[in-house]
């Protein structure tokens, strides 16, 4: 079905290792791009919104309008960005910090204390756009793709595959960059600059998931058509109690400002006056619960366990192990080699895609290959598709990770985003329809034997028989 893409010459041609993308991303930055004369906007998601048009038989258009509004008086803008603190609780008011948002917001800049602002337009708009949307001005030269946060999905996590990452995962990307990928490390960035680049970074997917669930409701719940559903239904914030002025038992006005008072209406003395609560609508109420669901993920995503790793007591017990995951590697429950090769190598034919680019092709009935029927998306902001690589194990590097827990996780869980699956993990299931956690830790012995010449246990290999075996295999402790 993608026999026309041509993924090998463009991976060559703007791979992790060539520079080739940074010269092209160079050339199309705009003049004063990030400085402080221009205005940085967030675009909206008019890829998710053109996808839910197709998908529900529905115009969004008026939908669209009204999420912007509502995202824009919850998170500011670019250079202003907010937190909604008013419309959370507990924890959810600590997730992030307003003064670590203004740091790493806004044009780049440092004051005479050597401060540093606009962290994010300095290291991450380039690749991860303006709104966390992947298509930042070298996103196109890239491969992988840049992450687009805004659907709040991420692959290099040690929790499970569909949770957020812990804030220590953040800070691990952030500190070691994803080998194999144009991502880089940023270890030489102030650590309390990179702490506001986490923030931000959580905060776009934030923003960019609330948006996106809005949009869904809109169209799925609230009615929203050519023109929005009733005041009831409408998604809208309430303004200020000091704006909206309350009204009496007759539905009179009641003006609290005697300046904004009339003959027509009747008068309360300042003295007299009695706070008056905003009555919520569905649609607000609505709004404020897509919210407090998409923060309460980042607050409850803890690390997926990992079951404790039977270290081999000798190196003929550790080839035993490579041996039997080698099996498992090749087996038809495991089935690593259908994507990844018979030995690791690679190369196998897939066509299959991510779950970015599926939003906007194969999920709503689009060929990725159709030009004419992809292009709308492109215009709206769309990469072009490309199909997605297993990664090759033998003598490569492993972008998630190598540590022994880390590759557990990967095949336990598979990889969120993609079409790595993970595994039944039980003892019950052995044989049949999964792995036990046994299984599981011989393929990660293998995998580790095909990233390098011998795999790392977690603690040394003793070999009473030769005291330097575990030397000589590499193996460290």
């Amino acid at each position: 079905m993608f026999d026309s893409f041509s993924s090998a010459r463009i991976s060559s041609l703007f791979g992790p290792h060539s520079r080739l993308w940074l010269l092209a991303a160079a050339c199309c930055l705009p003049v004063g791009f990030g400085c402080s004369d221009s205005t940085m906007e967030f675009e909206s998601n008019r890829v998710h919104a053109m996808a839910l048009e197709r998908s529900r038989d529905v115009p969004t258009d008026a939908a669209l309008a009204d999420v912007e509004l509502v995202i824009a008086e919850l998170f500011g803008t670019p250079e202003e960005p907010t937190w909604p603190s008013d419309h959370l609780t507990g924890e959810q008011l600590e997730l992030v910090s307003l003064e670590r948002l203004q740091q790493a917001s806004g044009s780049v800049e440092s004051d005479a204390e050597n401060v540093h602002r606009g962290l994010y337009t300095e290291h991450c708009v380039i690749c991860h756009g303006v709104s966390g949307s992947g298509t930042g001005p070298a996103s196109m030269y890239q491969w992988p793709y840049p992450r687009d946060f805004r659907a709040g999905v991420f692959k290099w996590k040690s929790s499970e595959r569909d949770a957020k990452p812990t804030r220590d995962d953040l800070r691990r990307l952030l500190e070691n960059g994803i080998p194999g990928s144009p991502m880089p490390s940023f270890a030489t960035v102030a650590p309390e600059d990179r702490e506001a680049l986490i923030d931000y970074l959580i905060y776009l997917s934030i923003r960019g998931e609330v948006e996106r669930q809005l949009l869904a409701v809109a169209i799925d719940d609230l009615g929203y058509e050519e023109t929005p559903p009733n005041d009831d239904l409408r998604l809208r914030l309430a303004s200020s109690k000091e704006s909206d002025p309350g009204k009496d038992e007759a539905g009179n006005i009641i003006f609290t400002d005697l300046n904004q008072s009339s003959r027509d209406e009747p008068q309360v003395d300042e003295s007299d006056s009695v706070e008056i609560d905003v009555v919520s609508t569905e649609g607000e109420l609505i709004a404020i619960s897509v919210l407090q669901s998409v923060v309460g993920e980042w607050i409850e995503t803890t690390v997926a366990p990992v079951p404790t790793e039977p270290i081999p007591g000798a190196a003929d017990e550790l080839h035993a192990s490579i041996a039997r995951g080698a099996k498992l590697f090749g087996g038809q429950i495991a089935n690593c080699a259908g994507c990844h090769g018979p030995e690791g190598q690679g190369g196998m034919p897939l066509n299959d895609l991510d779950d970015w680019t599926k939003e906007f092709t194969t999920r709503i009935g689009i060929t990725p290959t159709d030009a004419d029927a992809v292009k709308p998306f492109r215009k709206a902001g769309a990469l072009p598709p490309r199909i997605i690589q297993p990664r090759r194990l033998s003598g490569g590097v492993l972008r998630g990770g190598d540590e022994p827990e880390t590759i557990f996780r990967r095949i336990q869980h598979g990889i969120a985003g993609t079409p790595m699956p993970g595994v039944d993990l039980s003892e019950s299931a052995a044989g049949t329809t999964g792995l036990t956690p046994g299984d599981v830790w011989d393929l990660v012995h293998y995998v580790q034997s095909l990233v390098q010449p011998t795999p790392k246990p977690s603690v040394r290999v003793a070999d009473d028989k030769n005291p330097l075996a575990a030397a000589e295999t590499g193996v460290s402790s």
